[in-house]
C-alpha cells in the first residue's frame, strides 16, 4: 500500500505541473525571465566589474529537462511551451537550452552566469526543472 500512495503523490505533482503549463502566459513569462536575466547581468557588471569587461570569458545558458516523454500528449504540450519561451533542443536530444538569456555583449563568464541563474530561478518558480550552466571559452 505504501507504493500506491507514492505513485498517487507523484501523479498529483505531475497533474499540477500540467495544469500550470496550460495556464502559463508564455509571452509574459518570457519577458519576466529575460528581464530578470538582464537585470542580474547589468547589476553584476555595474557592481562587481565596475563597467569593464574583464577577467575570464565564457558562455552561460539555461537548461530545462522535460518531465514527460516527447511522444505523449503532455510531452508535446510541455515542448510547445518550451519552444514558445525560446528554448531549443540541445545536442543530447534530451534537454532544452537557451543560451545567454541576458543577451549580454560582455565576454565575462560571471556576469553571464548571473543572468542564467536569474532566468532559471524565474522558470523554477512556475515548476520547470531549470538549471543554469556555463563553460569557459
Amino acid at each position: 500500500t505504501l507504493r500506491v500512495k507514492n505513485i498517487s503523490k507523484r501523479r498529483a505533482r505531475k497533474m499540477n505541473y500540467i495544469d500550470t503549463l496550460k495556464t502559463i502566459n508564455t509571452t509574459e513569462l518570457k519577458t519576466q525571465m529575460l528581464d530578470a536575466a538582464t537585470d542580474a547581468t547589468d547589476t553584476f557588471i555595474r557592481d562587481v566589474l565596475k563597467g569593464e569587461d574583464a577577467f575570464a570569458c565564457g558562455f552561460a545558458w539555461v537548461n530545462i529537462y522535460p518531465k514527460f516523454k516527447g511522444n505523449t500528449r503532455d510531452g508535446k504540450a510541455e515542448r510547445k511551451v518550451l519552444k514558445e519561451l525560446g528554448f531549443k533542443l540541445d545536442y543530447t536530444g534530451k534537454r532544452f537550452s537557451l543560451w545567454n538569456p541576458s543577451k549580454s555583449g560582455f565576454q565575462n563568464i560571471d556576469c553571464k552566469e548571473a543572468g542564467a541563474r536569474a532566468a532559471a530561478k524565474v522558470l523554477e518558480s512556475v515548476g520547470f526543472d531549470a538549471y543554469a550552466n556555463s563553460r569557459l571559452d
